[in-house]
């Protein structure tokens, strides 16, 4: 692992985000090696101040973690560290572009990941959050290394995909798997489906690391782990937050409200936005959205 994190001042742009205005805010970033030599690339926001607690933040399939600004600017102003990382094969992270060769490689990544941020906020309370893709990478992570963790935030869940799980694609997929598992296939989502908010559709369409693309190979993997997650879901215990647009059109609300059912968590909430899209953080609803993260998590963290 290599720790290359540099403290930063100023304004920060954040690609198909926002000015994240700084002076009350530190920012670092560092490059994590991982298996395969894949250098990681994490960034760091925390306040300058005393911080209540961290929240490991891990993004959703053909983005970055650069696409959180108005998130981040609202847990930073509540005193909450923010560590984010670009999956492999996305962002400035290494790896191909939405290829991997073992589910495994994700998880193994957050693993990594974690003990990165523990080892430079020891003794806070600590809260994986995941969104779409990271909402099935982080309740994966959690039921092979439960310790360690205060409560997860999960958002937009994949436990029920829509349009991208058709029939004729997942037999597709399986097949070329075998034989070609790096070949890729579009995505197939329609933009306008992130955010009610134009702004946020544009900054999508212009983001130079976004990507659209992924593997027969990551088909397989992500359609079986869906079913690993359905399958073992009552083994969460974990304080739970899941939040869901009403009106997503990319995972459908149903999957989280399954989830929710299924987890065995004592402490478990869940929030559905009505008419709210596939980003609940960059949507019309993103300052409610932030109070109830942070409202959840400051109880959460003082309870730790």
């Amino acid at each position: 692992m290599k720790d290359i994190a540099s403290a930063t001042g100023g304004t920060r742009l954040i690609p198909g985000g926002t000015h994240l205005n700084t002076p009350s805010m530190e920012h670092r970033e560092a490059t994590l090696r991982r298996s395969g030599d894949v250098d990681l690339f994490v960034q760091t926001w925390q306040p300058t101040g005393a911080i209540r607690g961290v929240v490991a933040l891990v993004h959703g399939i053909g983005e970055h973690s650069g696409r959180y600004g108005y998130l981040v600017e609202r847990l930073v102003g509540a005193g909450f560290a923010v560590v984010a990382l670009d999956n492999r094969g996305h962002g400035r992270s290494g790896g191909v572009h939405g290829h991997i060769d073992s589910w495994s490689e994700y998880r193994e990544d957050v693993h990594a990941f974690l003990n990165y941020v523990s080892a430079h906020f020891m003794r806070l309370p600590l809260f994986l959050y995941g969104h779409s893709l990271g909402g099935l990478i982080v309740t994966d992570y959690v039921l092979f290394h439960p310790d360690g963790l205060d409560g997860l935030i999960v958002s937009g869940h994949p436990l029920r995909p829509t349009g991208s799980a058709k029939p004729i694609l997942v037999l597709l997929a399986r097949i070329l798997s075998k034989y070609k598992p790096t070949i890729s296939f579009s995505l197939g989502l329609d933009d306008n489906t992130l955010s009610r908010d134009p702004e946020v559709v544009r900054a999508y369409k212009e983001d130079p690391l976004v990507h659209r693309r992924v593997s027969a190979r990551w088909g397989t993997e992500t359609l079986a782990t869906i079913d690993r997650v359905r399958a073992r879901a009552g083994e969460i215990r974990l304080p739970l937050l899941i939040l869901h647009g009403g009106a997503d059109r990319i995972n459908s609300v149903d999957g989280s409200r399954e989830l929710f059912g299924l987890a065995s968590s004592p402490d478990k909430q869940i929030r559905i936005y009505p008419g709210g899209y596939h980003e609940p953080h960059n949507d019309l609803d993103r300052e409610l959205v932030a109070t109830d993260v942070i409202e959840w998590l400051i109880d959460h963290a003082n309870g730790h």
